[in-house]
């Protein structure tokens, strides 16, 4: 979009932060949306206009210096490269600061010292572990930002200092950055491995330059021009085999390890691996329209469609931690005046315990990386989700609905009987029909095609119209020609005779005058069946069929696979009506979701509450139709996209609960003067630091497991 800008924060390591961000960006005026992803420190904005654009990102750059300062507002192209995150954590100058201040902190617990010494070296100690916290407080201070994290550990241990507990106060701060930095390098950890999920971009193309080869990045190479793949090498763009032989790995894009022969005039996909020949290929697309590219931008920018999950967190950070500090503030100055027989000093500690545990971090930083995971696993089984709200939606399913060809079967057809009238025989049927189909790409004319072995003259072809949901209308010879389904027959005001047949059947018409039809029949995927059965099992309440089939077949085929109701003889509007009365009916407030293959099945996927394109590997348009891309054809698919769902789900909620309940019981503790501050900062970056790496445990889609019924 021209009123769309993306751009990177680098050095964006506090969720809690990026929380903030979003927030304030969307208030800049001319903001329509704005969204950052916390897991690719990407901040994404719709402009209500283009103009503005310049203007906003201004406003941006002093939103993010205002909250986060050591954090850079950059273009995507002018992005750092990867850094390692262990050498920046741990160069010579941290070792060096954290090796001084241990030193300073230990030797007066050791030795006796004088009060004086042994207080100088407790301040010294703790403004090398805090002065950039401290500072960090004092800038988000004059912003306005009270509530962070900075100005709580800030706070807490002022308030240490305050009522003589000095080694306490150093000791909450120390453990606090060793607590950062590590959480720092899981965060990292977790966002490089997320992006190895889907590390499909090819580095260089073998670029053939007057028969030479060159090396170039894939971003230079044109449409039309000739790339040499090598064995073991991916292919870099999109293309067409011209010369070579080889076998191809498209694990990577599908998930499916079996190996596709290729030779001259196959098309391959950038992303795949060449395996065994040398093939050179003529590129058919740009780098930036080729399938590795398209699919690496969907996945990489799923994280800006966040999922109520997330957003509920979100929301609730902005309260909790508020309220912890208005109790904090309560516990430090109420209970000493209406009790006996405790001090103030003994309250304002136990308030400072409070403060420590209230910062939401284990919350705003798991969840996104949970969803983020989940969404980088499905991608290696073959599944683009576009975001974490399509993922969470598929958690509560009421009904799933299913186009039938191409999706539960094959779409591979064959002429499986010919029916001629008045005199015609069989084989002058099929030849009325081929010179009717003979410039239409859908594959019932591709098998009529087929089945037909003689000549066609094509110049005495006429008039070919296309008639989407009834068939097709030319001028052969002089002669009309009408071949399609009963309704195109109807429609001519033809009579259409009656066919017992199980099949598709395709009515022939000649000079308004129905002369015979073809029985055509499709194959069930092998595994349609047990997915409808797995469906069932996972508590969809009902499984439903649209086709445009007669009546028969798609009876025939709902009673084959089990499916609890069929809609037939439907045309591409009907089925968007038949889609929204199933809506209007359903009995639960599950999802209704749209499984069709991809481009004429748009409209009801575009209405679904989650729609699915299946079998869409290349498909531009039905990448972007859907909300969910299953890149191969088979219907088991969908049930691995709803168990790694149910995992994330499980992972995502594992946080939220574990996090809070150690919060609450350190804070419960903290009130009667049990837990002192050095469980509070294990309950505030402790908890995170677990939490981060258990939000890992969504990447691993090898061990999904079946949850139990929602």
């Amino acid at each position: 979009m021209e009123n769309a800008k993306e751009l990177i924060l680098e050095g964006l390591d506090c969720a809690n932060c990026a929380s903030k961000i979003e927030q304030e960006v969307k208030k800049i005026k001319g903001v329509k949306n704005a969204s950052v992803d916390f897991v690719s420190s990407k901040l994404n904005i719709e402009a209500e206009n283009k103009d503005v654009l310049a203007d906003i990102t201004i406003a941006v750059t002093k939103i993010v210096k205002n909250i986060e300062v050591d954090i850079k507002v950059v273009e995507p192209e002018n992005k750092s490269d990867n850094i390692n995150v262990f050498d920046e954590l741990f160069n010579k100058k941290t070792l060096a600061r954290f090796g001084s201040g241990i030193a300073l902190f230990v030797i007066p617990l050791i030795f006796e010292l004088p009060h004086w010494i042994e207080l100088l070296m407790f301040v010294a100690s703790y403004l090398i572990f805090g002065v950039d916290v401290i500072y960090k407080a004092y800038k988000n201070l004059l912003g306005k930002h009270f509530f962070d994290e900075n100005f709580l550990m800030s706070i807490a241990t002022f308030g240490a200092f305050a009522i003589g507990e000095y080694a306490e106060g150093v000791a909450v701060m120390l453990f606090y950055q060793v607590g950062e930095i590590f959480q720092d390098m899981a965060v990292n950890h977790s966002r490089n491995s997320i992006k190895a999920l889907f590390d499909l971009r090819p580095d260089y193309a073998n670029l053939e330059v007057n028969g030479e080869i060159k090396k170039v990045s894939p971003e230079e190479v044109k449409v039309g021009d000739y790339i040499i793949v090598k064995p073991g090498e991916k292919v870099p763009l999109d293309g067409r085999v011209v010369e070579g032989r080889s076998v191809i790995d498209a694990s990577a894009l599908t998930g499916e390890s079996l190996p596709v022969e290729v030779e001259p005039g196959d098309e391959v996909l950038s992303g795949v691996v060449n395996k065994i020949g040398l093939i050179t290929v003529e590129v058919t697309k740009e780098f930036q329209q080729s399938t590795v590219s398209r699919i690496l931008d969907l996945v990489q920018n799923a994280g800006s469609k966040k999922a109520a999950t997330e957003n509920f967190i979100t929301k609730f950070a902005r309260y909790y931690t508020p309220i912890v500090v208005l109790i904090a503030l309560l516990l430090a100055f109420i209970p000493p005046i209406i009790t006996r027989g405790t001090g103030i000093a003994q309250w304002i500690n136990r308030a400072l315990v409070f403060l420590v545990v209230s910062c939401p971090c284990a919350l705003v930083i798991s969840i996104p990386l949970g969803f983020f995971g989940g969404i980088g696993g499905a991608s290696k089984k073959g599944i683009l989700v576009k975001g974490g709200n399509y993922l969470e939606a598929l958690n509560s399913i009421d009904t799933v609905v299913f186009d039938k060809t191409g999706t539960l079967t094959k779409g591979v057809f064959s002429v499986n009987e010919i029916i001629a009238f008045d005199g015609f025989s069989k084989d002058e049927i099929l030849e009325i029909a081929s010179y009717a189909e003979n410039f239409s790409n859908h594959p019932i004319a591709a098998t009529i095609l087929n089945e037909y072995k003689g000549k066609i003259d094509k110049s005495s072809i006429k008039d070919h119209i296309e008639i989407p949901g009834y068939g097709i209308k030319v001028i052969a010879e002089g002669k009309e020609i009408l071949v399609g389904n009963s309704k195109l027959l109807k429609r001519e005001n033809i009579k259409v005779p009656e066919a017992d047949e199980i099949g598709t059947i395709v009515y022939v018409a000649l000079d308004g005058k129905c002369v015979g039809y073809i029985v055509i029949s499709d194959q069930l995927k092998d595994d349609s069946a047990d997915t409808i059965k797995e469906l069932k099992k996972m508590g969809v309440r009902r499984t439903i069929m649209l086709t445009g089939d007669n009546s028969a077949t798609g009876s025939k085929i709902a009673r084959e696979l089990g499916l609890d109701a069929v809609y037939s003889e439907l045309l591409p509007d009907q089925k968007v009506e038949r889609f929204e009365e199933l809506y209007e009916n359903k009995l639960t407030k599950g999802n209704i979701i749209y499984v069709g293959d991809g481009i004429n099945d748009a409209p009801v996927i575009a209405r679904a509450d989650v729609g699915i394109a299946m079998g869409a590997l290349g498909s531009d348009a039905a990448i972007e139709a859907a909300d969910i891309v299953l890149l191969t054809d088979e219907p088991s698919k969908l049930i691995n996209a709803i168990k790694i769902a149910r995992r994330t789900r499980s992972i995502v909620w594992q946080n939220i609960v574990f996090a809070l309940s150690v919060k609450v019981l350190v804070l419960a503790l903290g009130v009667f003067g049990i837990a002192n501050m050095w469980e509070a900062v294990f309950a505030d970056v402790g908890v995170a630091l677990l939490a981060v790496l258990n939000s890992t445990r969504a990447m691993n889609e090898g061990k999904v497991a079946e949850e139990q019924k929602s």
